[in-house]
């Protein structure tokens, strides 16, 4: 079997202005990135075809090193619906290069189900995420220079600044720094230092913007800390919220590109789950709406993190009504939930296979919540038994679930259709299922207790001394009536990354609260969750490479 990026670069590609004809884009309205990419002008958002447009969201159980393949199946859905006769697009978030050169190697799909030119998707893209880190660090060094000027100087406490700079790497060096030493005319000594730009309260804001007047706005918004006398000090004091937004002025506008088999593809914004809302931007949800009758669209790792934030955050925010839930599984990854080690999880083990049902049944449970009776996606591998993948038919059957295999790895589109049949008639069913999990005007303790205990399964929450502290300054500045965006593992459904299968009986331990109130949220970190990851003992980085023609190999 050839490689994911042998596979990308074997398929003969096709010049975007083709895949924009799909969507009835005229060619004069692309903003071309050589042949194969081009960015779209917001003008071609229509809000009343979004209204009848179905929106699908692919989400899946917790992750596991086994991997799950929510990219792959969302490509591979949308590919199956181009081909029982629906007009069909997948939008999707950008890779991050810390992942890339880090554990995964690549973020595009896989197998037959993958979005192209992978390389390019994979490898800076069309500049999004740069221009979001200039925003963001512009921000930075505009603090900092304020906090040294003599004329002009707002007279910010450099202790209550909690804006650090970003980047777009793995770099565990970077998470506690300080800056400003050499002496009075290298800046004022403090203590601060670097988030993963998917982390970034910029990016973060770019993802819930409805156009670039509202992300000026919004970027405006954005809390710094507070003066010496106690004064909040927000981005638009310092007057950064122009030249920021004209930063962002391309990256603004989503990107069209297409999967392997031809089928248009909107990718754009690239927030991480386990930190951020992890999903792709409002307008690029729209866009899709806009310009095709199915989308398909997922959220980062597991239900009670991209889909809660899905549904919670974006949905509410850009007025969205989703229409139908797929949960990817594997039986692998169920096997892991169920004690089976990693290095066996291609033997067959029906014991351990039962055992993980737990968790797939808490990810069901938790999209209940949410209005939906969703569809189990089956993602299969080689090593998959046919007995093993009747007994998660039967457990399903048995919840009156319904489950479909999906084989969009192997055979791209045609792997999917029974899935794509049978999210058609879910579709069908379901014109206005969703409704969210708590209102914005609770109090901010009832949000996270809701999402804690219904999502997770907790018990109770704690919160430490700081986050009380942290919460009573946010209501104080009259900011209560913002969403929830908890940081927390994505590895368990708890707040313990070790916590495998369905965890019970636990208490969430609050330890600090960021405001993000350019995006509208506030974080509150769960754990020892980190916003800057560090690379792992073999980065992928270590196998990717060029030949002298530039044929790039190692993404996978």
């Amino acid at each position: 079997m050839k490689s994911d990026i042998e596979i990308a670069q074997s398929t003969k590609i096709q010049p975007i202005v083709n895949i924009a004809k799909q969507l009835n884009i005229p060619e004069d309205d692309l903003e071309l990135y050589g042949k194969y990419k081009a960015k779209l002008p917001l003008d071609l958002i229509d809000e009343e075809k979004i209204k009848n447009g179905k929106l699908i969201l692919v989400t899946a159980i917790t992750p596991t090193p086994a991997g799950e393949g929510k990219t792959t199946t969302s490509i591979g859905l949308t590919q199956a619906l181009n081909k029982i006769g629906k007009k069909a697009t997948v939008v999707l978030r950008e890779p991050s290069l810390g992942p890339v050169f880090g554990i995964k190697g690549g973020a595009a799909g896989g197998g037959f189900s993958q979005v192209i030119p992978m390389e390019d998707i994979n490898l800076h893209f069309t500049g999004d995420l740069s221009a979001v880190e200039k925003a963001h660090n512009l921000l930075a060094a505009l603090i900092d220079n304020n906090i040294q000027l003599k004329e002009g100087n707002l007279g910010i406490d450099p202790r209550t600044v909690e804006w650090k700079r970003v980047m777009d790497m793995n770099e565990r060096a970077l998470r506690d720094i300080v800056i400003g030493l050499g002496g009075p005319k290298q800046g004022v000594p403090r203590e601060t230092g670097f988030h993963i730009t998917a982390a970034s309260e910029v990016m973060a804001t770019l993802c819930v913007a409805k156009d670039l007047q509202d992300l000026k706005k919004r970027l405006g918004n954005i809390f710094i800390g507070y003066t010496y006398d106690g004064k909040a000090v927000f981005a638009r004091d310092l007057k950064a919220e122009g030249a920021m937004t004209v930063l962002l002025k391309d990256a603004i506008k989503p990107n069209l590109v297409q999967t392997l088999e031809g089928n248009p593809a909107i990718i754009h914004g690239g927030p991480f789950a386990n930190i951020a809302q992890g999903t792709n931007t409002i307008i690029a949800t729209k866009m899709g709406l806009s310009l095709s009758d199915y989308v398909v669209t997922e959220a980062g790792f597991a239900s009670e993190l991209g889909a809660e934030k899905f549904f919670n955050i974006k949905s509410q925010f850009g007025k969205l009504q989703p229409k139908a839930v797929v949960i990817v599984a594997t039986i692998r990854a169920l096997k892991y939930h169920g004690g089976a080690k990693l290095a066996e999880l291609s033997n067959e083990n029906l014991e351990a296979l039962n055992k993980g049902f737990e968790n797939l049944d808490k990810h069901i449970e938790n999209m209940t919540y949410f209005g939906f009776k969703p569809i189990v996606a089956i993602n299969k591998f080689t090593s998959d038994t046919d007995a093993e993948v009747e007994l998660l038919k039967k457990h399903c059957d048995n919840l009156d679930v319904t489950v479909a295999l999906n084989d969009s790895w192997a055979l791209g589109g045609d792997g999917a259709t029974e899935l794509a049949e049978k999210v058609v008639a879910s579709v069908s069913e379901c014109s206005s299922c969703f409704k969210p999990l708590y209102e914005l005007d609770w109090s901010f303790e009832k949000k996270i207790e809701t999402i804690a205990t219904k999502m997770y399964g907790a018990k109770d929450v704690e919160y430490t001394v700081k986050a009380k502290s942290q919460l009573q300054k946010i209501n104080d500045l009259g900011l209560q009536n913002l969403a929830v965006c908890i940081a927390k593992t994505q590895k368990s459904l708890s707040d313990d990354m070790h916590k495998k299968g369905r965890p019970r009986d636990f208490t969430v331990k609050i330890r600090e609260i960021e405001l993000s109130s350019g995006a509208g949220f506030i974080v509150p970190i769960a754990g020892t969750i980190m916003r800057m990851p560090g690379l792992p003992s073999k980065p992928s980085a270590e196998k990717i490479d060029i030949d002298d023609n530039g044929n790039i190999t190692g993404l996978f």
